[in-house]
């Protein structure tokens, strides 16, 4: 069995924290800055021009490419033959968060209760989610995520005799409902199946997932390809002002459900949807 110090992964993620927030995923910069060719109207090829400005000046200076930091989404995948030693895992996490936010100078955006609002002063604790996996490898995800979106999800109980109609039409009319909020053009993360709580981590998932992975079943990928295509022709356009490119990305995870329900949720990311790996 192979040994991994816990102190390996507070560093990990003391790095990923920085990274992620200063550096976007190469599929999603190449997105946006292709976005202006897609886009009709004026003024959005003019905000594509400023989105791809900030991009570059991120990089420059290595300064957060939002203001909005995040809460820190982690998702660790640990092999069932890795034994971690040298402490406790969750603890190791939140100190990697809290080291990465303050040496990092990025914004602590967390309360440490949601009716109390006293802020915790490091961004710790963070949202862990954790999956057991063959091997003996520790993948770590982090993405954090900004709030002017995440306010804009939504979930909805549907039955089994909603159609694949009603589900795009739930999706196109989150958006619609968002507008500009959740700083256009976004990436949404759909979680399709499972119950309540598991479809809402779906949706997170996927939001996640690098946008040039289409989903691996045909229906799923279609799917995706549908929900953008509605979502582009409700018109808010880049940072709310009108156009033709509303979403850059729909990515679709899906799970067994139960005979009686068919659970959908949207989990909206802003343009700067931001994630990094690596593999312990």
């Amino acid at each position: 069995m192979r040994e991994l110090s816990v102190s390996a992964v507070t560093e990990t993620v003391r790095r990923l924290c920085i990274e992620a927030n200063s550096v976007l995923p190469e599929s999603l910069a190449a997105c946006i800055r292709s976005g202006a060719e897609k886009e009709q109207s004026e003024a959005g090829k003019a905000v594509f021009a400023d989105l791809c400005a900030n991009l570059d000046a991120a990089a420059e200076t290595g300064l957060p490419i939002c203001q909005d930091t995040g809460m820190a989404v982690i998702f660790l995948q640990i092999g069932q033959d890795l034994h971690l030693t040298g402490g406790d895992l969750r603890q190791a996490v939140n100190a990697g968060v809290a080291q990465g936010y303050l040496e990092g100078y990025l914004r602590c955006s967390v309360v440490g209760d949601p009716l109390g609002r006293v802020n915790t002063g490091n961004n710790t604790p963070a949202v862990l989610h954790i999956d057991i996996v063959p091997g003996d490898r520790l993948r770590i995800d982090v993405c954090p995520k900004g709030f002017g979106s995440e306010n804009m999800s939504a979930l909805r109980m549907f039955t089994p005799a909603a159609s694949q109609a009603d589900i795009v039409g739930f999706v196109a009319d989150t958006v619609r409902k968002a507008g500009s909020n959740p700083c256009p053009p976004i990436v949404l993360g759909v979680g399709i199946g499972g119950d309540f709580e598991q479809c809402a981590y779906l949706a997170k998932k996927a939001l996640c997932r690098d946008i040039a992975v289409r989903n691996e079943a045909p229906l799923y990928a279609a799917l995706e390809a549908e929900m953008l295509a509605a979502v582009n022709r409700i018109g808010i356009g880049p940072q709310g002002f009108g156009g033709t490119v509303t979403a850059l990305a729909v990515n679709i995870e899906q799970a067994p459900t139960h005979i009686a329900g068919l659970p959908v949720a949207v989990n909206v990311g802003c343009h700067v949807t931001r994630h990094a790996s690596a593999v312990l």
